[in-house]
């Protein structure tokens, strides 16, 4: 397989970096051809602005779909974008690695999404009709392709769990599962969590060193999160919401849109 890595820290010699090191090491030993974006190192520009679209004037109402799609479609995107769509174009799975800095990604990977996820490429494909809405949450351009997680964090996994006090792991990632990888098509993989990573000891780093190898070992066997379909007759058309006869009627939020709710 190709795999692409996606890598936001800005500390090679992190805890972060060592795990990067030990998932492309892991990845090469099983005969994968591995691709990684180091964000910091590459000096990602990460707010999206006028710069980002040649051809839009000056003087003219920035408008971000519009110019985003435009620029798209006459190949006037900046190298840097076009550049990471080729390789998510080449990947067939695609990881992104990050610290959860105030419960989300940090900034230069999200700006690497709003930046690369021109109109066009990643999203705004697909005619709208009375039974289909657009290519999304299931189909899409990424479709058939694999994507996952690997998040660090500094809270006790309890402070994550479905009473802690940071809201539970699966909520928090929720917006980047379900909206950022499989909105354009890409079936998701668990995430591979680390908790108290300050915590850790020699020990400790080789048992989770032992965990992830064997993840990446099974990227292509893991059973993917079940996310409901957008257009699989799951969601009402035009409205996009949940049938009234499907997921816990006295449920409400994110699981709602995971299968395992019915």
């Amino acid at each position: 397989m190709k795999v692409l890595l996606v890598f936001a820290h800005p500390e090679p010699r992190s805890f972060n970096g060592a795990l990067r090191d030990i998932a492309v090491e892991e990845l090469k030993a099983q005969g994968h051809q591995v691709q990684v974006s180091d964000l910091y190192a590459m000096n990602w520009k990460s707010q999206i602005d006028r710069a980002d679209f040649p051809t839009v004037e000056g003087d003219s109402l920035l408008k971000v779909s519009a110019a985003s799609g435009a620029s798209f479609a006459s190949n006037t995107l900046t190298d840097d974008v076009k550049a990471e769509q080729e390789k998510l174009l080449w990947a067939d799975v695609v990881i992104l690695q990050f610290p959860l800095w105030w419960w989300t990604m940090p900034a230069i990977l999200k700006g690497w999404v709003d930046r690369v996820y021109s109109y066009g490429f990643a999203y705004g494909r697909g005619e709208h009709s009375d039974k289909h809405w657009g290519d999304r949450f299931g189909e899409g351009i990424f479709a058939g392709k694999r994507a996952m997680l690997i998040v660090t964090m500094g809270g006790w996994e309890e402070h994550y769990s479905p009473r802690g006090v940071n809201g539970p792991i699966d909520d928090l990632l929720f917006p980047i599962n379900h909206g950022i990888l499989y909105y354009p098509g890409f079936d998701v993989l668990p995430s591979f969590l680390v908790y108290r990573v300050s915590k850790l000891d020699s020990k400790g780093f080789d048992l989770l060193a032992d965990r992830l190898r064997d993840r990446m070992r099974t990227l292509a066997t893991t059973d993917p999160i079940p996310y409901r379909r957008q257009n699989g007759g799951d969601y009402i058309i035009p409205s996009l919401e949940l049938r009234p006869d499907l997921g816990n009627p006295n449920a409400t939020g994110f699981a709602l849109h995971v299968r395992d709710s019915d």
